[in-house]
């Protein structure tokens, strides 16, 4: 190895829990991008980066952010005075953006990876917009990136299961959806309620059917996530479910595990699905039964979807629930819901959480009960569902609730005084570690999104890697990482970028029998308005900057 084609990271404190490393001091070399083994025998490094006395650990990766796609695009016109209050001017190294709550994409490249995050996933891909969203992601610098397409409302599955076609058909059917539009997984939102929503059904519980189809929820989820199990998916059917955001929620939430018959599958934004009926205002904490059931059961891992107090705004496929529920609460007062095709729908709400509001309080005190309670961190990821919950600039501050729990009894008594008394948390005294945190925002959304190079600092890995100054506020920490690298390079310092790059984009390859084509194209030609051959994105249309 010569001596030009290698940096030395030298005596850093590394958090890698892939490889079994909780803080141990050591040495990382970096040549061609990646992690290498010493070599055998001394060569003077091109370059040395003292780390003594920092925290290493891999690159943040975000399972779940809504970084592009219709909904976004749409909040971020329906926002357009935030747009407009929140400019960026541009210099020799940025391009210029704008917004707050749904930043440009350009914006959104920067501020992640000054976060320290250098892999982030958009999940909710209505199949007729995978090539805008790939147009995005070109957009958006120096994180990798991937998609999960959104299935389960879509007019031509909902058909094949009223009609029972054979499994194998659903099976080749989702494989060509998943390299048709280049992504990565598949998501579920409210499993046949959209549909329903469009032929004026208000609700759709686990069992009901839906009008049109006489399909349940139940059915479109063990479709789906048999046939993304059966066609080898790494990461498995990544369920928004039923009755999101409803008192009693909990209720479905609990039998839509149950439903799965023990395949693999991530609950999303379970903050939102966790809702009982208890109390003299009729809405409660269901975080203590739901930690209950993950934990025993492997099958399945989850993200959180935790709140923040502030404004954001809510983007949504769920536009039943999002008329029904949210446009009443609208902030300001704005909404949209719309269709598209014969895919989905969405909706759009903007909404501001406040600390002295009771329902408000009650989720955020939700999220982090289930931090708390959830055991195994390896099947729980670090989410706001940006920026549905949060903006993800707000990791930080989350970081530091479940890092200090001092900390949370301060916040607690901020909030609503009845929401604070239902709460659980006085009595969860846990306080994750670094090597948890690494956990819950690295290491494990790798190995759950099939990986293998990301999330650890192994020789081989990609070298992503963040390294953070010690400080008592990890929340100050968290927000200002001393370094970070992208594919072995320096791209931010001190928390302010030094150098811009072009992430990969992630995608999957799926097997499937080349003959759905001819069960497609009529279908396509009598009810699409985009024939099949201009559906299905081209290779040179995605970004490639190394994709895979």
């Amino acid at each position: 190895m010569s001596s030009s084609s290698y940096t030395l990271l030298r005596g850093g404190k590394i958090y890698d829990p892939q490889n079994g490393v909780d803080g141990v001091a050591g040495d990382l070399l970096l040549a061609h991008g990646r992690i290498q083994k010493a070599p055998k025998r001394h060569t003077a490094p091109d370059k040395v980066i003292d780390l003594s006395g920092h925290i290493v650990m891999p690159g943040g990766i975000d399972i779940h952010t809504h970084i592009a796609g219709g909904k976004l695009n749409l909040a971020r016109v329906l926002m357009s005075e935030q747009q407009a209050l929140h400019p960026v001017p541009g210099d020799s190294l940025r391009r210029p953006g704008s917004g707050l709550v749904t930043p440009s994409a350009a914006l959104t490249g920067y501020r992640y990876t000054e976060l320290g995050y250098t892999a982030c996933f958009e999940p909710a891909v209505l199949p007729f917009n995978a090539r805008q969203v790939h147009m995005e992601f070109a957009d958006t610098p120096l994180i990798d990136k991937g998609c999960y397409v959104l299935l389960g409302n879509d007019d031509y599955l909902l058909r094949q299961l009223a009609a029972r076609r054979d499994p194998q058909h659903l099976e080749d059917y989702l494989a060509w959806m998943v390299q048709a539009t280049g992504a990565l997984a598949v998501k579920v939102v409210n499993p046949g309620g959209i549909n329903a929503f469009k032929f004026n059904q208000r609700s759709l519980d686990l069992d009901e059917p839906n009008r049109a189809y006489g399909v349940t929820p139940r059915q479109v989820l063990l479709a789906l996530a048999s046939a993304a199990h059966a066609r080898g998916l790494a990461h498995p059917l990544h369920i928004h479910g039923c009755n999101l955001g409803i008192p009693g929620g909990i209720d479905t939430t609990l039998r839509t595990v149950q439903a799965l018959e023990g395949l693999p599958a991530h609950m999303t934004h379970v903050q939102f699905h966790c809702y009982g009926k208890e109390g003299r205002r009729g809405f409660s904490s269901g975080a203590t039964r739901l930690a209950e059931l993950v934990n025993s059961q492997e099958n399945v891992s989850v993200d959180i979807g935790h709140i923040q107090f502030g404004q954001t705004v809510s983007t949504s496929g769920d536009s039943m629930h999002q008329y029904d529920a949210g446009h009443h609460a609208a902030h300001p007062r704005k909404w949209v819901c719309m269709d598209i095709e014969c895919d989905a729908g969405c909706g759009v709400v903007p909404f501001r959480y406040r600390h002295h509001s009771f329902v408000n309080a009650l989720q955020w005190v939700i999220g982090l009960e289930l931090f708390l309670l959830l055991k195994d961190p390896w099947r729980v990821f670090l989410s706001t569902d940006h920026p549905n919950g949060a903006p993800f600039e707000s990791y930080p501050h989350l970081i530091r609730l479940l890092m200090d729990s001092s900390f949370r009894d301060d916040m607690l008594r901020t909030i609503h005084p009845e929401a604070a008394r239902m709460s659980a948390l006085p009595g969860l005294r846990r306080e994750y570690s670094l090597y948890e945190i690494a956990i819950i925002t690295r290491a494990g959304p790798a190995r759950s999104l099939g990986l293998r190079d990301y999330g650890h600092l192994g020789p081989g890995a990609t070298a992503d890697i963040t390294v953070y100054k010690p400080q008592r506020n990890q929340e100050r920490m968290f927000a200002r990482p001393a370094y970070v690298f992208k594919d072995g390079r320096l791209v931010a310092r001190n928390g302010r970028l030094t150098a811009l790059s072009q992430g990969r984009t992630h995608r999957a390859h799926p097997p499937f029998d080349p003959s759905i084509r001819r069960a497609l194209r009529p279908y396509f030609e009598r009810h699409m308005s985009m024939r099949l051959e201009h559906f299905e994105l081209a290779a040179e249309e995605i970004e490639n900057g190394g994709a895979s």
